[in-house]
């Protein structure tokens, strides 16, 4: 889902700048007045299991993979505002570090997946789960998450005049409804393990127990030690359409990331090159959702 540099045109792509800036700032005022001193950990703790399942492609046939966004759990956990904070954070770290989404494509992305993702995730959320029907909320903002940001995706390509017939929207159309299937599946058998391990604690998230965020910590860990062995080389979603629209070609690098492709290139096995790429990532997610949590909370007590 990540759109890389050359692919919008310059007033789709600077307008989108433009808009993500605000949005960020808007969500970072929201995130404030909710977040709890002993909900800055589970900042860092979300940060680096996103990052990690974001990196473990999976077939979702078409010829096509998919990943987890995971807008919508963060949504789900953290509450939107922090989510759209913890999702912008992954994405410029991506973008930085390991050149995956554009830089100047960043705000685009940012609106896609970390605003319009996270509030579509959030919204049917919000309204089952005090119904008796939080699974089918969960799962619902899981589809309806990859769904729109996906549809703004498509909207932007528009703008940008990129000839789109309708075959091939139809087709990448119902590679992002497998996706958002996915996505909902997953997210759903997340944040049930997540409750098991501390019943009641989505509906009252003040912080964190230990077992879960030691449950969410290893799965991160072993999703960059282990699952990048069985990561699909297939092309995402998005990398497909592009494909099929014949604008993969216009893909340009405007800033040379120091482990582009998610790979240490210093080191001489293929997979202690990703493995050490992946590792650096969860480490540096982390950090910062922990120190921008901190600071969100010192300000807050000020």
């Amino acid at each position: 889902m990540h759109i890389p540099d050359g692919i919008l045109s310059v007033p789709v792509w600077a307008t989108l700048n433009a808009v993500a800036v605000p949005g960020i700032g808007w969500a970072v005022r929201q995130a404030k007045k909710g977040l709890a001193e002993g909900q800055v950990p589970l900042l860092g703790v979300m940060g680096a299991f996103v990052f990690a399942a974001q990196r473990m492609n999976f077939p979702v046939g078409f010829g096509t993979s998919g990943h987890l966004l995971g807008g919508a759990m963060l949504a789900m956990t953290m509450g939107p505002g922090a989510a759209t904070i913890i999702l912008s954070s992954i994405l410029i770290l991506q973008a930085l570090l390991f050149q995956d989404g554009g830089l100047l494509a960043l705000g685009a992305n940012s609106v896609n997946m970390a605003i319009i993702g996270v509030w579509a995730g959030w919204a049917p959320y919000r309204m089952l789960a005090s119904g008796g029907w939080r699974n089918a909320g969960v799962f619902a903002g899981g589809l309806l998450s990859v769904l729109a940001s996906a549809a703004a995706a498509i909207v932007e390509l528009r703008l940008s005049e990129v000839p789109m017939s309708p075959a091939v929207v139809g087709a990448s159309s119902a590679v992002f409804l497998v996706t958002g299937v996915m996505e909902g599946l997953i997210t759903v058998a997340v944040l049930q393990a997540v409750e098991r391990l501390n019943p009641g604690w989505l509906r009252k998230p003040e912080g964190m127990p230990g077992r879960a965020a030691g449950l969410l910590a290893t799965a991160a860990l072993l999703m960059m030690i282990v699952g990048v062995l069985y990561i699909s080389a297939l092309p995402d979603g998005f990398e497909s359409m592009a494909e099929r629209l014949g604008v993969a070609g216009r893909e340009q690098t405007v800033w040379a990331a120091p482990m582009a492709e998610y790979e240490a290139s210093f080191l001489a096995g293929d997979w202690s090159r990703k493995a050490l790429a992946g590792l650096a990532g969860l480490a540096v997610i982390y950090g910062i959702c922990v120190t921008v949590g901190r600071l969100l909370v010192r300000q807050r007590s000020a």
